[in-house]
């Protein structure tokens, strides 16, 4: 009987020490080294204004559908762009219902941008991302935006592709991954040549 009182008084001395060890000290110690080494990162990426004003975060997406902003990819998480409810829509390439959304999606983007039935149109432009929050669209697809946007603002195409130019997120470690543009930083680019 005193080898088992023993046996859970161990049990729970290590269960004691493991918990403050886990679930208190190692996670200050990461929260800690994050907010000194990396605090851009650690609190989320945050955009602020010049007033001090979250816009928003570099790493998730938000719906702009006026015509002077770029619109980003569509968004398949919860009631549009709800980080809460991020995900894919689930429907494969047999789906009756996604060949659909794609079609519809194809002739609203030749329609709000001026294309003609048979200019290809970007994947990403008609495409939701598995998280439906992907923050970037491919260097052709804001490119097919720019005439729109530029006329919707009086401005030179020139200006809005050297902001989009600005605003381009090049390749991880040089090489890996597509270029790609973060429509945020973009619009809010954008609403600053005001």
């Amino acid at each position: 009987m005193k080898d088992f009182f023993s046996g859970i008084r161990s049990a729970i001395f290590s269960t004691l020490v493991l918990a403050v060890v886990c679930c208190g000290l190692y996670p200050l110690l990461v929260f800690g080294f994050a907010q000194t080494l990396f605090p851009d990162k650690a609190n989320g990426s945050l955009i602020v204004d010049a007033s001090g004003n979250v816009r928003g975060s570099k790493l998730l997406a938000q719906g702009f559908t006026d015509a002077k902003y770029f619109h980003p990819r569509p968004s398949a998480a919860g009631n549009g762009y709800d980080a809460a409810n991020s995900s894919g829509s689930n429907l494969g390439p047999t789906s009756q219902k996604l060949r659909d959304a794609i079609k519809d999606r194809i002739e609203t983007y030749r329609k709000e941008n001026g294309l003609t039935t048979d200019q290809d149109v970007p994947a990403d432009a008609v495409t939701a991302s598995g998280s439906g929050l992907d923050p970037h669209i491919s260097p052709r697809n804001s490119e097919f935006q720019v005439t729109r946007v530029a006329k919707a603002r009086s401005v030179s195409e020139e200006k809005v592709r050297e902001l989009i130019r600005q605003n381009t997120d090049g390749h991880d470690l040089g090489i890996l991954g597509d270029l790609g543009v973060n429509v945020l930083q973009l619009n809010l680019a954008l609403d600053r040549l005001r």
